[in-house]
C-alpha cells in the first residue's frame, strides 16, 4: 500500500516547494474540507522539519485514539467526555497529516498505507474494549453483546467506505491504490501483513463485486483518452448519492456520535448507533453501489 491519503494529486510548486494536495471536493464533508484537512496540511509542513516519519505520525494518531479511550474511562462529567471527543477529533487531523507528510518528504512506501490502516484499526479495537468495559460496569456481562457486534460492524463499514472512496479516485482521477498496483498484488502473496491485505481486498470484493468490471475497463482504457473520459463521465453521473452514503458511514459522524453518547452517560447509545443504524445504512449503500456499478458497466460496455 502507498500513503495516498484522500488527495487526487499534488505537485512541486515554485522553487521546488511541495504544494498542498488537491482533494476532490465531492469526497469531503464540511469537517474534512474546512477543519481536518487544512489542519493536517499545516501539521505535516511543520513535522517535515523534524525526524518524525509518516509511519511514526500514524502511530501518534493511534495514540490519540487510545488517549480518547483513557479519557472516556475517567470518572466525572462532562470533562472526561469532552476531552475524549477532542482527542478523537485530533486523530482525524493526525490521520491526514501522515499522508501529507509522506508527500512532502517523498517517503511514501508500499507499506505506509498498511501501517496507517493497522494503526487505525488496532487503536479503535482498544477503544471498543474500553467502551465495553465501561458498559460492563453499568449493566454487567451483557454489555459485550452490544460491544462485539458494534466493533465487528465498524470493521466492515470502514472497509466499505474506504474501498468505495479509493475506487472512485482510481476511476475518476487515476489515483492508484492497492487493488490495481503491481506492488499491492505482490504484497498479497506474502505472509504476515500480506495476509491482512488479502483479507481486506477479499472483503471489499465480496461486498461490491461488480466494481471489478469497472476496474478492468479503466485498466484497458490506458492510452485511450476518449475511452477513459467516457468511463469518468459514467462514474461521475452515478456518484452523488453514493458519496453521500459514504459520508454518513464514515468516521467523522461516528466520532461525534460517540462523544454525544459519552456526554449522555453511556456508550450503549453509540453501540446501538453502530450496530443498528449504520448497518441499515451499510446494507442500503452496498445495494446502491452494486446497482450503480452494474449500470456503469452496461453503459461503458464492460
Amino acid at each position: 500500500m502507498t500513503k495516498t491519503g484522500s488527495g487526487t494529486g499534488s505537485g512541486m510548486g515554485a522553487e521546488g516547494k511541495v504544494s498542498r494536495p488537491v482533494r476532490a471536493r465531492e469526497l469531503q464533508d464540511p469537517l474534512n474540507h474546512y477543519l481536518y484537512h487544512p489542519l493536517a496540511w499545516q501539521l505535516a509542513k511543520r513535522l517535515a522539519h523534524t525526524p518524525l516519519t509518516p509511519n511514526m505520525v500514524s502511530v501518534i494518531g493511534a495514540l490519540c485514539v487510545i488517549g480518547a479511550a483513557v479519557a472516556y474511562a475517567q470518572p466525572g462529567w462532562p470533562g472526561p467526555a469532552l476531552l475524549g471527543l477532542v482527542l478523537h477529533m485530533t486523530w482525524h487531523v493526525v490521520d491526514g497529516a501522515d499522508g501529507d507528510l509522506a508527500r512532502i518528504t517523498g517517503k511514501s512506501s508500499p507499506t505506509g498505507e498498511l501501517v496507517d490502516g493497522l494503526c487505525d484499526y488496532l487503536s479503535h479495537i482498544v477503544l471498543y474494549f474500553v467502551l465495553g468495559w465501561l458498559l460492563d460496569q453499568q449493566m454487567g456481562w451483557t454489555a459485550w453483546l452490544f460491544m462485539v457486534p458494534a466493533g465487528l460492524s465498524h470493521i466492515v463499514q470502514s472497509n466499505h467506505v474506504e474501498v468505495q472512496r479509493r475506487q472512485y479516485q482510481w476511476w475518476v482521477y487515476g489515483t492508484p491504490w492497492l487493488r490495481n498496483t503491481a506492488k499491492g498484488q505482490d504484497a498479497t502473496g506474502k505472509g504476515g501483513l500480506g495476509a491482512i491485505v488479502a483479507a481486506y481486498l477479499e472483503l471489499a470484493s465480496g461486498m461490491t463485486p461488480h466494481a471489478l468490471r469497472i476496474d478492468a475497463a479503466v485498466e484497458a482504457a490506458k492510452g485511450d483518452p476518449a475511452r477513459a473520459e467516457l468511463i469518468r463521465a459514467a462514474v461521475r453521473a452515478e456518484a452523488p448519492p453514493l458519496l453521500l452514503m459514504c459520508k454518513f458511514l464514515g468516521p467523522n459522524p461516528r466520532a461525534l456520535v460517540l462523544g454525544a453518547s459519552m456526554l449522555a452517560g453511556s456508550p450503549i447509545w453509540y453501540f446501538l448507533y453502530q450496530a443498528v443504524v449504520l448497518n441499515v445504512l451499510l446494507v442500503i449503500s452496498v445495494k446502491m453501489h452494486n446497482a450503480a456499478a452494474r449500470r456503469i458497466a452496461a453503459e461503458i460496455g464492460a
